[in-house]
């Protein structure tokens, strides 16, 4: 089995790897300033899914050059992808929106802009501006779906519901933006087949590229609360592995799969500890792969 993975699409499409710079753009959430409410997403942490994401006090550029700095002993390809991480990254005015976007866009290293957000929070002036940008470079927006479950919705407090990301996921295709999808495997009541209902819904859209996320318990949160209050089964390794190649298997082979787990800070982590041992998490995965013969890579 072979899957469309984010290198093999990179190296088609500019012949060379991108390594991805997160940036902070200074936002907050709907779930957070008291709009939707105050705590986010049952599973978010305090740094709003941006825990590697860089200083807000800094400028774009800064915050660029710094991030250069920080991997140069293992990326010096000269290119990388501009990732606004953290929080909701279109909820502001629009004249901030502008402002570090396009200082992002125009920064000569950044090859790609990748706009992390909630489909709930994209007025058409933010896409408007978007499309703009997407004639000087490439520019992709990341939806954080996380299941299409109204049940479990509910319970992580996503905040919206299915029809809002359909419509999201229409103007930004109309707009000719690109459109990437965040998972998450392993979420409490969730099993098996239901996780592939998600991947089966997504087959069904316009859609170019997937993010599948491992589960992470992280302290500070509501979900960590619960864990202990009731605690809940997380995924081994092993369950991790099975789940991932059914999912992968499941995909159209044109979705380009830009993240097989996710790190969550080895400060906060609380479950699964499995998975913070990163060499060791990519090392088994890779045998695992090697057995049940799923490459990366796509035929061309």
């Amino acid at each position: 089995m072979r899957y469309y993975s984010l290198n093999t699409y990179l190296q088609q499409a500019y012949g060379k790897k991108l390594y991805k710079i997160a940036l902070n753009g200074g936002m907050t959430c709907p779930n957070r300033d008291g709009t939707l409410g105050e705590r986010g997403c049952i599973f978010c942490s305090r740094g709003g899914s941006g825990d590697f994401a860089s200083d807000a006090s800094l400028s774009i550029t800064e915050q660029i050059e710094k991030g250069k700095s920080l991997i140069k002993k293992k990326y010096s390809g000269g290119s990388y992808i501009a990732y606004f991480q953290a929080y909701t990254n279109t909820y502001a005015p629009l004249s901030k929106l502008c402002s570090i976007f396009t200082e992002a866009v125009r920064h000569p290293d950044i090859q790609v802009l990748s706009v992390a957000t909630r489909p709930d929070c994209l007025a058409p002036e933010a896409i408007g501006l978007l499309k703009s940008l997407s004639r000087e470079k490439p520019v992709w927006v990341e939806l954080g779906l996380q299941t299409i479950h109204e049940c479990t919705a509910r319970f992580i407090r996503r905040g919206y519901g299915l029809p809002v990301f359909e419509q999201a996921v229409a103007d930004l295709r109309n707009a000719g933006i690109g459109i990437i999808v965040h998972t998450i495997l392993g979420l409490p009541g969730e099993d098996i087949s239901m996780t592939l209902e998600t991947m089966h819904y997504l087959n069904r859209l316009e859609i170019d590229g997937v993010k599948l996320q491992l589960l992470h318990v992280l302290e500070g949160t509501d979900l960590a609360d619960e864990y202990r209050r009731d605690p809940f089964p997380v995924l081994s390794m092993e369950q991790y592995f099975f789940l991932l190649g059914k999912c992968i298997s499941h995909l159209r082979e044109d979705i380009v799969i830009h993240r097989l787990t996710g790190d969550g800070p080895k400060s906060l982590l609380i479950a699964p500890l499995w998975s913070a041992d990163k060499k060791r998490v990519l090392n088994q995965m890779q045998l695992y792969f090697e057995e049940h013969d799923i490459r990366q890579g796509k035929e061309l």
